[in-house]
């Protein structure tokens, strides 16, 4: 695992903040630490094909339960992020190099050594790209693709706020199964939580994308715990299902740091089921609402039931 403390050159913009208190946790978030050979064999194949994982940068809980079954979520286009959102503990700056033209063969290559289903790859922000990464996108879906036919790709991207209509179309070209974008947070909390964004850009990009390609399964998910209160996520539902967003995944926010965004408070199962069931009721596809819920975290199995759901809906045996 990288080291996930904050050294001022990791979040230069964060290092003069206040500390903000982090609770204890409670008892339904306590997880295993990371170990044996299952997990040691991933971070091999990982560090072999010289890849960066979104579950080692952003701390991920559920690290050890993925890579001990061989599971992993490339992270492409680098470690250093060019946005600053409170919520997050990717490294954060100007990325100090060009994009890696090898990157989407190595993660091909990574995905055929796993032996991976269902794979998940997300990137960082990279606002300094005139198309903000979405032709390597491209290239890492179509890599893949090539290399392991029978696996399925779920992407989550950034928002490409600053680019052209064509970067979005780029991605959508490629074909994953899956287009995710998160939303993170209520909009009342963007301008603290994810200044660097808007809310309604990214709710405008997941509808764009079913638009472009009706069959596109979409997903986009919040976290809850930053300060929001009931109502907002209940609308933040009613957006995404007027957007024709499939899948909703809710997961409890765990402060990285203490310069992070405070943990405003830990959020019972039993509230986390009471969203399940009015996610439901609102007419997505699939939800996966618990505190440990991530937007990779068993993503092979949702996908299936992602995709039985859908068929049952159309009436497709």
């Amino acid at each position: 695992m990288r080291d996930l403390k904050i050294p001022e050159q990791r979040h230069p913009e964060k290092a003069r903040k206040p500390d903000n208190a982090q609770p204890k946790k409670p008892n339904w978030i306590r997880v295993k630490a990371p170990g044996g050979k299952g997990y040691a064999d991933t971070a091999k194949i990982m560090r072999d094909n010289n890849l960066v994982t979104v579950c080692e940068e952003a701390g991920c809980p559920n690290v050890g339960e993925c890579w001990s079954q061989g599971h992993a979520t490339m992270m492409i286009m680098g470690e250093v992020c060019t946005r600053a959102c409170s919520f997050c503990n990717i490294a954060t700056g100007k990325p100090p190099e060009d994009l890696d033209v090898f990157e989407p063969g190595r993660v091909a290559d990574a995905v055929s050594k796993l032996g991976l289903n269902h794979v998940v790859i997300t990137s960082v922000d990279r606002d300094d790209i005139e198309d903000g990464g979405a032709e390597h996108f491209a290239q890492t879906i179509r890599a893949v693709r090539h290399r392991s036919p029978g696996t399925t790709i779920e992407i989550l991207t950034p928002d490409f706020i600053r680019c052209g209509p064509e970067a979005l179309e780029k991605v959508v070209e490629a074909r994953p199964d899956v287009f995710n974008h998160n939303l993170e947070t209520v909009p009342g909390l963007y301008p603290e939580v994810r200044p660097g964004a808007r809310y309604f850009h990214s709710l405008r990009l997941l509808q764009r994308v079913k638009e472009l390609d009706p069959s596109m399964f979409t997903k986009s998910g919040i976290m809850v715990g930053l300060g929001e209160d009931r109502q907002s996520v209940i609308q933040v539902m009613e957006d995404m299902r007027a957007a024709d967003i499939d899948f909703l995944t809710i997961g409890q926010y765990l402060q990285p740091t203490p310069k992070h965004h405070r943990v405003d408070r830990f959020v019972h199962p039993d509230e986390f089921a009471s969203y399940e069931k009015s996610a439901y009721g609102k007419g997505f596809l699939m939800v996966s609402a618990t505190p440990l819920t991530r937007s990779s975290y068993h993503a092979g199995d949702d996908f299936a039931q992602l995709r039985a759901a859908r068929n049952k809906k159309l009436g497709i045996a």
